[in-house]
């Protein structure tokens, strides 16, 4: 059996590394959080894959992306488009959004792993890994290309009874993209990075009720009680997350309060010769029932409305039950908290939408759409939550269940 011993990262048990069948990935026996894969050659494909995505991402931002063309008119955008009619609209707080969300942060993922594959690839351990690694993995659930894609796809199904819509070569790219990106995420095994490092694990001796310190970048378990930061990759360690309730607290109550306005006051106007058309998120729901896109009306429903209350409403459950000292299905509640993580972001597919729509639909007095104050609320709305699910600290579950210390 392996001595080595790893700590599960949203409930904290321990667990020996053991062999496992090649594509087979190992579980928490506890919570069911995925502790590692094994995927032969992991390094090479991952490093072609990201070369690939890097290839992909350049076409997807150079190429023309949409055109719509209407009484002999064409509107041609890129990538970037979005963003910046959001700003030349008056609303850059939007626009760097879309920017930040759809174009840096994917960017920045993907350089940031090459150049920490480059070097595993070579065997040598990276200058600066921790913090280039403690980037990469933060910015992960931010960069947004699968939403931007649904965002993208839904204002294609709602321009075809205004206008003719013409795919550009970016647009394919960026679906490859997509999938791409996705797949060389799930190849890349961050042990294969950290086994490089000089810097090892100590030996741990754990006993009943044996306090001992994880590492969530790089894994590194320490029983020295005094450590603030990393030896290994310098990020900061600790028990438990720094006030993590309290913040989450303020978070919610926050994102409750910026909800009404962002459902109440419209997102975008829709300007037809001259005359303007508010609507809201559940009026745009209800406009695209009246023209039997039902699918469609489903999906933004269900991202717009059902998603952001329902990630109130599931923090707020965590969060009572972690101060109440529930011992009540723990590993169910985490799994809850996991949906939190998953779905929060795709609810950025209408602020997408408006910028997509606001970007093309530019023909003067013929047509035009133009962003409304619900959308800053909105995104508001969404990233708050997206930091207080990141600020709630899942390991507090089961602080009031005593689990077996080693599995």
């Amino acid at each position: 059996m392996s001595t080595k011993l790893i700590a599960c990262h949203e409930c904290d048990a321990m667990h020996y590394q053991e062999s496992i069948p090649i594509g087979a990935k190992a579980l928490c026996r506890h919570c069911g959080y995925l502790l590692y894969r094994h995927v032969p050659g992991s390094i090479d494909i991952a490093l072609a894959l990201y070369l690939t995505a890097l290839i992909l991402f350049i076409i997807a931002n150079v190429f023309p992306f949409l055109a719509l063309e209407l009484g002999g008119r064409e509107v041609h955008n890129i990538l970037l488009s979005g963003g910046l009619a959001m700003y030349d609209m008056g609303m850059g707080e939007l626009g760097l959004l879309i920017f930040l969300t759809s174009i840096i942060f994917p960017a920045t993922v993907i350089l940031g792993m090459l150049y920490l594959l480059l070097f595993v690839r070579a065997g040598v351990f990276p200058p600066m890994a921790g913090p280039v690694y403690r980037l990469v993995n933060g910015l992960m659930p931010w960069s947004l290309l699968g939403v931007f894609m649904l965002g993208t796809l839904i204002s294609i199904v709602k321009l075809q009874d205004l206008a003719n819509v013409i795919f550009g070569p970016a647009i394919i790219a960026f679906a490859v993209l997509i999938f791409v990106y996705t797949f060389a995420r799930s190849r890349f095994h961050p042990a294969e990075l950290w086994n490089l490092s000089p810097v090892k694990s100590p030996e741990i001796h754990l006993q009943e009720d044996a306090f001992c310190l994880n590492c969530h970048t790089c894994g590194y378990l320490s029983q020295d009680i005094s450590l603030h930061k990393c030896p290994r990759c310098t990020s900061p360690i600790h028990h438990r997350k720094t006030n993590s309730i309290e913040k989450t607290w303020a978070l919610l109550a926050a994102a409750t309060i910026l909800i009404l306005p962002a459902n109440l006051y419209p997102v975008m106007t829709v300007i037809r010769f001259g005359q303007g058309e508010p609507s809201t998120i559940l009026g745009g729901v209800m406009k695209l029932i009246q023209a039997n896109m039902w699918g469609l009306a489903m999906i933004v429903f269900i991202a717009s409305i059902v998603v952001p209350i329902m990630k109130l409403l599931i923090l707020i459950f965590l969060l009572i039950s972690v101060q109440k000292k529930s011992k009540w299905r723990p590993r169910d509640r985490t799994q809850l908290y996991r949906i939190t993580e998953v779905v929060g972001a795709w609810s950025m597919v209408d602020i997408y939408l408006v910028g997509i729509l606001s970007a093309l639909v530019s023909l003067g007095s013929m047509s035009t759409i133009e962003p409304g104050i619900g959308a800053v609320y909105f995104a508001a709305v969404v990233v708050i939550t997206m930091f207080a699910a990141q600020s709630f600290d899942p390991r507090l579950i089961w602080d009031n269940v005593r689990i077996k210390q080693i599995e």
